[in-house]
């Protein structure tokens, strides 16, 4: 494998990338040109929302090519662009070659919940520490333990005997939220996602950790619930105060995450018609927002 690395400024990175694709590129990364100097930019908004600026005033690309020809020959090409005015050819250079299962593996180590209860990737072994264990690889849904709204989620179900009760987890990702309260005792289990591969990945975690839930689209959730989690974001939460609200049981626990710290008012507000919503749990400015249905 080779590298081509390139300096592009902000207009050009998109022609950039697509030419490179056009040649043939196996990956191209962008990353900051000025990173680590007084002149490196922040690049993040809020989560679920786009960041400030499209990019860097300064961007490092690197192509991934599988031989030194065709990465010199894309550099010869590129030159030559008049969309390529303005950046420049840093160099072609060999990447060493590693294990890169490995590599990635050994980014996600076991995730402690709980003393007693881990988070634990099937290429470690459970720690001796561990009496309740759910096997997660890192996939393409939402929810390997390691976020903090996930993390919040799972200490509150760790704390709670749910013997019998039924569950209803909106929003389900990897399906985390409803394998932890099966751990911890639940009954009857829904767990439901907009997104086909949430529900797939749900299905799949489910059967590696033998646990057994209902996993589909929203329109799998039907009637009143003891337990409703919900981790998604707080903008569509607020949208779905009604819905949720209307599966609870009387007495039925409420868990919202996903939220902001600031954004705990509208939250409270857009869900006081139904029920009284508490912050009851924060970590790295997340917060983790509960309530009780009112009895009726």
């Amino acid at each position: 494998m080779f590298e081509l690395v390139l300096h592009v400024p902000e207009e050009s990175v998109e022609s950039v990338s697509d030419a490179l694709e056009s040649l043939d590129a196996l990956s191209v990364s962008v990353e900051d040109a000025d990173a680590q100097t007084p002149e490196e930019q922040a690049m993040f908004g809020e989560p679920g929302m786009p960041a400030p600026k499209a990019g860097w005033q300064r961007s490092t690309m690197t192509a991934l090519f599988q031989l030194e020809p065709q990465a010199q020959e894309a550099a010869r090409l590129l030159a030559v662009q008049d969309f390529f005015d303005g950046s420049s050819v840093v160099g072609v250079k060999p990447v060493p070659d590693q294990d890169w299962v490995r590599l990635t593996q050994s980014q996600f180590d076991p995730v402690d919940i709980t003393p007693t209860f881990w988070i634990v990737p099937t290429w470690h072994e459970p720690p001796a520490a561990a009496e309740r264990v759910l096997r997660l690889d890192p996939g393409l849904a939402f929810g390997t333990g390691t976020h903090p709204t996930t993390r919040m989620c799972l200490r509150w179900i760790a704390a709670r005997n749910l013997a019998g009760q039924r569950v209803l987890d909106y929003g389900c990702g990897s399906g985390i939220l409803a394998m932890a309260a099966k751990l911890f005792g639940a009954g009857a289990t829904d767990a439901v996602d907009i997104d086909p591969a949430a529900v797939s990945s749900t299905q799949i975690n489910a059967a590696a950790n033998h646990v057994q839930l209902n996993a589909g689209l929203p329109d799998l959730a039907e009637g009143a619930y003891n337990l409703v989690l919900a981790n998604i974001l707080a903008t569509p939460l607020k949208v779905l105060a009604p819905l949720l609200c209307g599966h609870l049981a009387p007495g039925a626990s409420l868990v919202l995450a996903g939220i902001l710290s600031r954004q705990a008012d509208e939250l409270k507000a857009a869900y006081a018609p139904h029920v009284d919503l508490q912050v009851t749990d924060e970590q790295e400015g997340w917060i983790l927002m509960t309530a009780s249905a009112r009895s009726t």
